[in-house]
């Protein structure tokens, strides 16, 4: 099948059909945060801004953690989906809900300790944990939905329905906006209200997108298969090392950034937003290579991988070089505009010029990522995740003699250690194809 589902070669036009969903669904994603934010900020005040800003941190970091979920469904849903097994396919939906609903449940049967540990890591006033602590105790009743959601997400996008993954965000941000505002406008509730509206909302999503999955019912008894089920937890176990890697590797950025100041490090988190937006369409031509990957690969055509992986980063770099151009020439004002304080404007503005390399530099690593992901290459994933990071670390430690100039230049070798570290596994992605 082509990008669009019908028989044919995969097309540059197909793949733009597919991405423009994606990306906006990881926009989407994205402003769950912000409305959350929004909210606090225009029906509360300063403290229960912070509490909200630390603990939605927390819970990124967390949920963060736990997208291999959604990575290894699209694989494997992909595969099956391109070797033509529909029951198979069926039966990775409800095995990845399942696990979701499963590691969701733990996730809230310990809560308190999760709580602990995540408030240990800041240095907040009582008053600002306390509230925060509110916030955690009542969107950690969401845990269960959110995981379940990603399930079905991986599943909606390893078989090309990417306009229903948009529509699964949009009610859950729709729902989310209008709780927060009613239980913090309305009822007064404070964080502990912008908590609640957000685990109500991702409980809304995960019965709408059991809706849109309703038609793949699934048999039992090959629901369990021993075999697909090891398959399926060696995939998640590989992915969550690499997740694990990627974040201690942002993590350690942000925190290079206070050797130079709080000027400097408020410069780095705003410049850290770019970042995120290339990351929001970078990752959408690699999710896409994931779905075309999958199913190259469970149809055992070569052929039909080679140019899955042409066609998806074609499209990619072209993205990356007009996000790079946008970044460098038009990133300037968005900061001057929006960025009061004078100090972390003028940092943000200097190391604005290596922040617009990331697009182009960046677009080696994601692609990669999605095609191992789509054969489920976990082992790879896990190898090249795990050495990126120690040579990151590395790089960072042998260029703090530059100061944050030597922060951002390190951060920029980390897609290049994750890029090249990934590619030396190509050469027998495609020797072993047809074993996979």
């Amino acid at each position: 099948m082509s990008a669009t589902g019908e028989s044919g070669p995969l097309t540059r036009r197909g793949v733009l059909a597919l991405v423009w969903p994606v990306i906006l669904s990881q926009a989407a994603i994205a402003m769950t945060g912000v409305v959350d934010t929004a909210a606090m900020g225009r029906f509360g005040d300063k403290t229960d801004l912070a509490a909200v800003a630390i603990a939605a941190v927390a819970f990124g970091f967390i949920y963060w953690g736990f997208g291999f979920l959604r990575m290894s469904t699209t694989g494997l849903t992909a595969q099956a989906r391109g070797a033509g097994e529909l029951s198979e396919m069926r039966a990775v939906l409800w095995r990845a809900v399942l696990l979701g609903a499963g590691l969701g449940l733990l996730l809230f049967v310990t809560g308190a300790w999760l709580k602990g540990a995540a408030f240990a890591l800041f240095t907040a006033e009582a008053d600002v944990e306390a509230l925060g602590r509110a916030y955690f105790d009542a969107r950690i009743w969401g845990a269960p939905a959110l995981l379940m959601s990603y399930g079905i997400s991986g599943w909606l996008l390893g078989t090309g329905r990417t306009r229903a993954l948009l529509a699964l965000q949009i009610v859950m941000n729709g729902i989310n906006a209008g709780l927060d505002v009613y239980f913090v406008a309305v009822l007064d509730l404070g964080p502990a209200g912008i908590g609640l509206g957000t685990a109500i909302a991702e409980w809304v999503a995960v019965g709408f997108g059991l809706f849109l999955v309703r038609g793949a019912a699934q048999e039992r008894a090959r629901l369990w298969d021993r075999e697909k089920l090891f398959r399926l937890f060696t995939a998640n176990r590989d992915i969550m090392i690499r997740t694990m890697a990627l974040l201690f590797s942002f993590a350690w950025f942000v925190n290079a950034g206070t050797r130079s100041g709080t000027a400097v490090l408020a410069g780095n988190e705003v410049l850290l937003q770019f970042v995120t937006v290339a990351a929001f369409v970078l990752d959408g031509f690699a999710f896409i290579a994931e779905k075309e990957t999958g199913e190259a690969v469970g149809a055992g055509d070569v052929v039909r991988l080679k140019r899955a992986v042409r066609v998806t980063s074609e499209l990619a770099f072209a993205s990356g070089i007009a996000i790079a151009l946008t970044f460098y020439f038009g990133g300037g004002w968005v900061i001057g505009t929006f960025i009061l304080d004078k100090e972390a404007q003028a940092a943000a503005l200097a190391y604005l010029p290596y922040c617009a390399l990331m697009p182009l530099i960046g677009v080696a690593p994601f692609q990669l990522d999605g095609i191992f992901i789509g054969a489920t290459q976990g082992r790879a994933l896990r190898v090249a995740g795990v050495l990126a990071a120690i040579g990151y670390v590395g790089t960072d430690w042998l260029m703090r003699p530059w100061g944050n100039m030597g922060v951002w230049l390190a951060f920029l070798t980390m897609y290049v250690w994750r890029a090249g570290f990934l590619a030396l596994f190509w050469r027998g992605l495609v020797r072993d194809f047809g074993k996979s």
